[in-house]
């Protein structure tokens, strides 16, 4: 059963799903619809996730968008749902639209020399293998090691990486495996806010995500919506609701299924009275 924490409706919350003609369902991807995997090309949903998904969509009643830590083009062949979704990449600095356009921020100099600087250093350490590069971003991963290894590998990066954080326009963002430095400007946050700004006042919407960077989405959130905290064990959050993958999950999404169902019956038999 899913734990609230704090109070909130969650019956009250999908009735007003099957009442609306638009909702939308906003979703991380890596610890939220998919299992970490030391392999990242091979993180896909848990089983049920895309097919219910895909019948969200199909549905035609709810905008459904992927806000990920990931680069945008990542998730279309993991997700592999059809039509292609809206995502936001690196942590909202990438918009990938449903017609395939993308839109990325420029990469000014300084940027470039910070994440040339970043790469050295952890060539220095020996760390190279385990970075990840993206649109103004190097993220190092260490996901799979021990504690104690986990820890010592995180010092070794943060000794180099946090002066030149210091003195460059750089800002440091840790999330569950790992930590990443990128480029100012969007975050998850800002695109929850850019997403509301859109779909206006009245309509449904709820966030799904797992670790600290979707905390800065559950707080953009706010009281507009539902914000669900997704992972085995919960932690202080801004999140209103937490529940377990992968039941839980699939439960929270069989329901939004259901609710869109539900409203697209309640239209036809209110179009049939109307004839």
């Amino acid at each position: 059963m899913p734990r609230t924490v704090k109070p909130i409706d969650v019956e009250q919350f999908m009735e007003a799903v099957a009442q609306s003609p638009a909702s939308a369902l906003l979703l991380d991807y890596d610890g939220t619809l998919a299992p970490f995997c030391l392999n990242r090309q091979q993180a896909l949903p848990y089983p049920g996730v895309t097919a219910l998904l895909q019948e969200i969509i199909a549905n035609g009643r709810t905008r459904v968008v992927i806000i990920t830590g990931r680069s945008a083009r990542e998730v279309i062949p993991l997700l592999a749902v059809d039509p292609s979704l809206e995502i936001w990449g690196c942590h909202g600095l990438e918009r990938l639209r449903r017609d395939g356009t993308c839109e990325t921020p420029r990469v000014e100099e300084p940027v470039l020399r910070a994440l040339a600087d970043a790469d050295r250093w952890l060539r220095h350490q020996g760390l190279h293998n385990r970075a990840e590069f993206k649109t103004g971003t190097v993220a190092i991963h260490w996901r799979g090691l021990d504690e104690a290894m986990a820890a010592e590998t995180r010092a070794r990066v943060l000794l180099g990486w946090l002066p030149i954080a210091q003195r460059t326009p750089m800002e440091l963002l840790e999330f569950d495996g790992g930590i990443e430095m990128r480029m100012p400007g969007l975050d998850k946050g800002d695109a929850v806010g850019t997403i509301l700004g859109e779909i206006g006042p009245e309509i449904p919407v709820a966030y799904l995500g797992d670790d600290m960077t979707d905390e800065r989405a559950f707080i953009a959130l706010g009281t507009r919506g539902l914000s669900v905290l997704v992972r085995p064990e919960w932690h202080k959050t801004a999140a209103a609701l937490w529940i377990r993958p992968p039941d839980g999950l699939r439960d929270f999404l069989t329901r939004w299924r259901q609710a869109c169902r539900e409203g697209q019956h309640r239209v036809g038999t209110e179009s049939s009275d109307l004839q």
